[in-house]
């Protein structure tokens, strides 16, 4: 598949296959960098259709260019990030410098198909964001506006045809779903998160980005851990000494701490009365919430096993349903092509309709005086139909050579045969 308006548009991309969760905190981009970087990428190296993404798991730099810019890129990255040494950070990352590759790239990723749980819906919103920041900066051209809208739609066509967005495919985000909905009743929900190892992050990152939580507090014997991941995900920090007093406040404690005994227990609890249904989530292996807990009155515990099940079995339904997301992502790179297609020769074919317009009217004007006004009309009408017709052959030759990867040729033959060079034509979108 050739994209003819935009061969340049490449991607250089780091992700959870390739680079550990080190590097990738170390590259990590929140939002003022994002922006930074879109500026300095766009305006600096003076770089097209710039796209700037940057989750847990992947932090990527899309653009235009005739060559290949990862070096200068990754050059403005580690100098935003202050590294040194570029050429540390370069091997984490894969360049991709085929058109039609980083297309499908950019798809897969909005789709869910690259996540590291397949299907993870919150990637999609990300994408929007990171594209707001580039029509903001001034940084989206033609081709990535007509892109992005693209993935939009497809997205939008995989969530109504298809099973591929359904249910919770992975634990952490399946503790989001159930505590959701548990907590569906209730206005202002107070959640507990404790422990902040790596699936806590997890977990804390789920909660952060939900838009149904306001009062979330992790808690952390690590109290310094604790803080990074709250400042990340904009959540409030509980001093592990005060764990007691903030089981009682909350509506929901999930829990994912790495311990060899449980750290919540019935003694813990029963220091203060439960006034109301208390929901325990208990994430970890081995457990970390006694499971005497439910003697406790109006306390409820979701343990592992039932979450694992939900994910599961929701993963199982979004494999199933992948070839239809990428039969789908087919037919948007095919419609996206075809606009390609017409966008770079249209140029030309205006010009070459003014040429021809031109000449016409120079006809019509020198005629048109010895006639009347009905043959005038007819006239008129003869020499559209006449320009149409001879205008048909070149287009159909134009857009075959833009499919082949060769209109260059032809534009340069037309151009100097109808003198174009000259003609003005207005910018399309």
């Amino acid at each position: 598949m050739l994209f003819c308006m935009n061969q340049r548009f490449k991607v250089v991309s780091l992700t959870h296959q390739h680079a550990p969760l080190a590097i990738r905190e170390l590259l990590a981009l929140d939002e003022p960098a994002c922006r930074a970087l879109l500026l300095i990428v766009s305006k600096e190296l003076g770089l097209a259709d710039v796209l700037v993404l940057s989750t847990c798991n992947r932090t990527e730099v899309y653009y235009s260019a005739a060559q290949d810019q990862s070096a200068a890129i990754l050059g403005k990255l580690a100098a935003l990030k202050n590294i040194p040494d570029s050429a540390s950070i370069s091997t984490c990352f894969n360049s991709i410098t085929s058109a039609p590759a980083a297309v499908r790239h950019l798809f897969e990723v909005a789709m869910g198909l690259d996540a590291q749980v397949v299907g993870d819906q919150q990637i999609s919103h990300q994408v929007k964001q990171a594209y707001q920041w580039a029509a903001d900066a001034d940084a989206a051209g033609p081709f990535l506006h007509r892109l992005l809208h693209t993935v939009f739609f497809t997205h939008k066509r995989v969530r109504q045809e298809t099973g591929f967005c359904d249910g919770a495919a992975s634990v952490a985000y399946a503790a989001l779903q159930l505590v959701e909905d548990l907590t569906a009743h209730l206005a202002r929900p107070r959640v507990l998160l404790v422990g902040a190892g790596t699936f806590g992050a997890d977990v804390a990152r789920y909660f952060g980005g939900s838009g149904r939580f306001a009062h979330v507090a992790i808690c952390n014997r690590t109290r310094a851990k604790a803080e990074a991941l709250a400042a990340e995900c904009g959540l409030q920090v509980l001093d592990f000494a005060d764990l007691a007093q903030g089981l009682q406040a909350a509506d929901v404690v999930v829990s994912s701490v790495a311990a060899p005994a449980p750290v919540i227990t019935p003694q813990l609890l029963a220091q203060a009365a439960v006034l109301s249904h208390k929901y325990l989530v208990d994430l970890s292996v081995p457990r970390s919430i006694a499971p005497a807990v439910e003697n406790v009155p109006g306390v409820l515990l979701y343990p592992l096993d039932a979450i694992q099940s939900k994910a599961s079995a929701a993963l199982d339904r979004r494999l199933a349903a992948v070839p239809q997301v990428r039969a789908i992502i087919a037919e948007s790179m095919a419609e996206l092509r075809n606009w390609s297609e017409e966008m770079e020769v249209s140029p030309t074919i205006q010009k070459l309709k003014n040429v021809l317009e031109q000449l016409r009217q120079e006809e019509m004007k020198r005629f048109g005086k010895k006639m009347s006004p009905a043959e005038a009309s007819l006239l008129d009408d003869i020499t559209k139909s006449l320009m149409q017709k001879v205008l048909k052959q070149p287009v159909l030759h134009l857009k075959a050579a833009c499919k082949r990867g060769e209109p260059g040729q032809l534009v340069e033959v037309l151009s100097e045969l109808f003198d174009l060079e000259k003609q003005p034509v207005e910018a399309r979108v």
